[in-house]
């Protein structure tokens, strides 16, 4: 239990967890402990470290059936702002720090892809952990993507 706290504060010491991601991991160990391991969602907070340490959700990417309806409709409710990154295919529109993309893909409006923005991130690190973590990821470019198990794909950019 010791060495597992010691990690978790290293963890903590070096930027990769937030104090309230380190409270929940040491309370996790110490019940885990409290209980002689018999708790299995215990013993599943504490297996391994993260393949990322994800900061902040980036972006939300939408698809979408008609990009400028969509962007004047996110721009007049919901106050966002239009950039410069602006088509007829697709909009890129903030949200404080954050930002909504709009894209014309397929005929079925949805959820694109979401984004988590990762400190000290690099395309060719981030495939090798995907690779590592036994997740199905793809490079295009300097963005990386890999599907959550239900699909969903998720994206990591830098934070």
């Amino acid at each position: 239990m010791e060495r597992e706290i010691d990690r978790m504060v290293s963890l903590f010491e070096e930027g990769k967890m937030t104090r309230r991601q380190l409270v929940a991991h040491v309370s996790a160990v110490a019940a885990a402990a409290a209980l002689g391991g018999r708790s299995g969602r215990a013993e599943a907070a504490t297996v391994e470290e993260p393949t990322f340490q994800a900061q902040r959700i980036d972006h939300i990417a939408l698809r979408v059936s008609d990009v400028p309806r969509s962007r004047d409709w996110y721009a007049q409710h919901l106050g966002l702002e239009i950039t410069a990154r602006d088509s007829e295919s697709s909009s890129f529109l903030n949200c404080g720090d954050d930002f909504v993309a709009l894209f014309r893909r397929g005929e079925t409006p949805g959820l694109d892809h979401y984004s988590f923005a990762i400190n000290n991130y690099n395309a060719d690190d981030a495939m090798a952990r995907i690779q590592e973590a036994g997740l199905d990821g793809e490079r295009r470019g300097n963005r990386v993507y890999f599907p959550d198990p239900d699909g969903i794909v998720v994206q990591v950019a830098s934070g």
